[in-house]
């Protein structure tokens, strides 16, 4: 954040998104872990982010790598201890670190103790009304309730056996059977969260991360979808009251305590709903991550990113990777440099040196940009997706769901090269008793934190001095931008006092503007022109 930034963080925060699973293992199982996580908060501090979110590292049984989870207020020993957690979130403070950590609302593991009691309970089982239980169509019930497709694909529902071990009633889980949806009409359900909520805000965390914020509501009338009408499970208007509730409760805490959305909706007045001053503080840019690396398309996600946001006097957040899509040095490399999850399969070809220079333009982009920005762990790195995992090694079930369709997202969750020639490239301590948990390439030799530590042209110390600069110039961090002239496929604009960036997309050098000053630049340039695929920070003013 800006130095000159007086408002809340979370208004112009580089926020760092660390998959505990795949950052640093401690613990030497091949698995990250939080004392994987505490060796390497120096790091993270030098390299100047504000705050980390932490995916989910809650006890689960791991069925979508913790997405699944069987207790809230505790932390899987796979990732350590609740005590372990609260030391990390202190001696990030200590440093000047912000923590989110991130709350599933949608669903829980079918391993949560309400579940599980709505299944011995049999179907008079009072828990059966904290989720969605329905007897099935047909004679015999045999029919799932709806034709509803699920979130990784494939059907939405399954069938239970009660238990005298006759066929029971069907559950709903908009993603993996593993995951029971909760029912948000419940007023169980509601407090419950709430109370979650506290027990996290009481141990010092600074936000919260909603996954799937947009579905927890669902018409109880079940019908099925039709492009005439609502959707039956999307973006609900009921979803608001339940944020208002959450807001009560976060502004109830001294400090700035946020809560961050992960709204994936194409209609930007909807998605800007979720971010009235009496709801959410802010919620992912989705439109801008998935966006082609093209001038006017980029132009047109920013203008309307902005114009969304500022009705609701909410920050637009930038958001170029995370731990469900395809890592943006690969997709930059392709013919088609868009991200959707329907386009995402395997032997697409990539150009990696084409992918990492544009990844290094999208970078000063994206920072330069007003509001909050978010970096993946291992984006800082240039790190690309792993498209070669063998079939018998992958884990993520949106795979084997999608019938080997969708390659899946492990390619991004690959555990990150600290250090060395081979792996595990620093990820385990040396002499550890089991590998990776997913397999690193050998090319990462060079992809390294300590490879690329003080390599002036290296995508780590590309961030450090984008980073360095962003904390030190008054006009980054939150604001307004101006556009300015530029030639075609150029995305010039301004930021007050005397900021520019300029970033080309052309296929062809273009003349710098008039400045006092080079600040930075994602890739050398020639003589006073920007190459293409390239973007340059000056001092204008």
């Amino acid at each position: 954040m800006s130095t000159a930034d007086s408002g809340p963080w979370w208004r112009g925060a580089v926020i760092y998104q660390v998959y505990p699973r795949s950052f640093a293992d401690g613990g030497g199982d091949g698995v990250g872990d939080i004392a994987g996580i505490r060796s390497r908060l120096r790091y993270l501090s030098e390299l100047g982010i504000d705050a980390i979110w932490f995916s989910p590292w809650y006890p689960s049984p791991m069925a979508d790598a913790g997405y699944d989870v069987a207790d809230y207020r505790d932390i899987d020993p796979v990732f350590g201890t609740l005590a372990e957690a609260e030391a990390l979130i202190s001696e990030a403070h200590a440093l000047g670190i912000r923590s989110i950590v991130d709350i599933v609302p949608n669903h829980c593991s079918d391993a949560h103790p309400w579940f599980q009691a709505a299944l011995a309970g049999g179907p008079d089982a009072p828990e059966r009304e904290l989720f969605w239980f329905r007897p099935g169509r047909g004679p015999n019930g045999d029919e799932r309730p709806t034709d509803w497709v699920g979130e990784f694909g494939g059907p939405t529902w399954t069938r239970t056996v009660n238990p005298d071990g006759t066929p029971g009633d069907w559950y709903l889980h908009l993603f993996a059977p593993e995951q029971p949806d909760f029912n948000w009409d419940h007023p169980r359900v509601r407090a419950e969260f709430e109370d979650v909520l506290r027990f996290w805000f009481d141990r010092g965390v600074d936000g919260i991360r909603i996954d799937s914020a947009g579905l927890l509501v669902k018409d109880g009338t079940l019908p099925e979808t039709r492009p005439d009408r609502p959707h039956p499970f999307r973006d609900q208007d009921g979803v608001h009251e339940i944020y208002r509730g959450w807001r009560r409760v976060a502004d109830s805490y001294p400090g700035d305590r946020a809560l961050i959305g992960e709204v994936w909706l194409p209609d930007r007045q909807r998605f800007a709903n979720y971010l009235r001053p009496d709801e959410l503080h802010a919620a992912f840019n989705f439109d801008f991550l998935g966006c082609a690396w093209d001038a006017s398309a980029l132009r047109e996600s920013i203008d309307g990113t902005l114009h969304a946001h500022a009705p609701v006097g909410a920050p637009a957040t930038w958001v170029l990777s995370n731990h469900d899509v395809t890592r943006h040095v690969t997709r930059y490399g392709r013919a088609d440099t868009r991200f959707s999850f329907a386009a995402k399969r395997e032997g697409i070809p990539t150009d990696l040196e084409l992918g990492t220079r544009r990844a290094r333009a999208a970078a000063l982009l994206s920072l330069a940009l007003p509001g909050a920005a978010y970096v993946y762990q291992g984006e800082e790195l240039g790190l690309w997706e792993v498209e070669d995992i063998p079939y018998e090694l992958r884990q993520d079930p949106m795979w084997e769901r999608s019938g080997r369709v969708d390659p899946g997202r492990d390619g991004c969750r690959v555990p990150l090269p600290w250090a060395g020639d081979a792996p595990p490239f620093g990820f385990s301590p040396d002499g550890a008793a089991a590998g990776p948990w997913l397999p690193q390439p050998a090319d990462w030799k060079d992809r390294t934190v300590r490879a690329q530590t003080g390599d002036p042209h290296s995508m780590l110390e590309l961030y450090r001095a984008a980073l360095a600069i962003r904390r030190s110039e008054a006009a980054l961090g939150d604001g307004a931008l101006t556009w300015l002239p530029a030639p075609d496929r150029v995305l010039a604009f301004a930021r007050e006092p005397g900021f520019t960036c300029l970033a080309n997309l052309s296929a062809a050098a273009v003349p710098l503007p008039g400045h006092e000053r080079l600040l930075l630049a994602s890739g050398p340039l020639d003589d006073d022109r920007l190459p293409p695929d390239t973007a340059v920070w000056l001092r204008t003013g």
